[in-house]
């Protein structure tokens, strides 16, 4: 085998070695992201927040608007025509205005616990995606060495190449001008 075959086999077995270094740096770079995002942690709900859910699921609804809005017509309805020792709660329906705004006072905080789990799971849904653009970054970063890497190698064959091509058409020369 000659000593150019020998150069080449020993460069491209550097090249691989570069090649394989670059791979398991990658590797090891995104194992933490990919642990990250395939085991997501169960989410623990206490009975309050599981409570609080529900309740803002149903009063933000529009099962939850219907069925209000159809219980004061008939809260209206009934204190405004039945007889005047029926009413429980006559016009002005302050006892309707009482238990509105109960309903509302009580209702506002859960809605609002809600509103922050919520919040806090769009923060953790944000944090995958900066990890996910990261990945994609190191993955961008890994290709760019590569190819960085087999371009050196192709400029450097290209220039042994080149001399080897050089030498030739020198020794061409000579004989030529020894030929004369």
């Amino acid at each position: 085998m000659s000593i150019s075959k020998k150069n080449l086999i020993k460069s491209e077995e550097k090249q691989l070695a570069r090649i394989k270094e670059i791979v398991q740096q990658t590797i090891d770079e995104e194992k933490l992201i990919v642990d990250n995002l395939l085991h997501e942690p169960a989410e623990m709900l206490t009975k309050g927040q599981s409570i609080s859910d529900k309740v803002a699921s149903f009063g933000g609804s529009w099962k939850f608007i219907i069925i209000f809005s159809i219980i004061l017509f008939i809260w209206i309805l009934f204190n405004t025509l039945s007889y005047q020792s029926e009413r429980f709660d006559p016009y002005p329906f302050i006892l309707m205005n009482l238990v509105l705004s109960c309903i509302a006072a009580m209702q506002a905080p859960i809605i609002m616990m809600s509103q922050n789990r919520q919040e806090e799971k769009d923060r953790k849904r944000s944090e995958n995606d900066y990890l996910i653009n990261l990945k994609s970054e190191l993955e961008i970063r890994s290709l760019h060495q590569k190819m960085d890497l087999l371009l050196e190698e192709q400029i450097k064959t290209l220039f042994e190449s080149h001399a080897k091509q050089i030498d030739l058409l020198k020794s061409i020369e000579k004989g030529i001008k020894n030929a004369k």
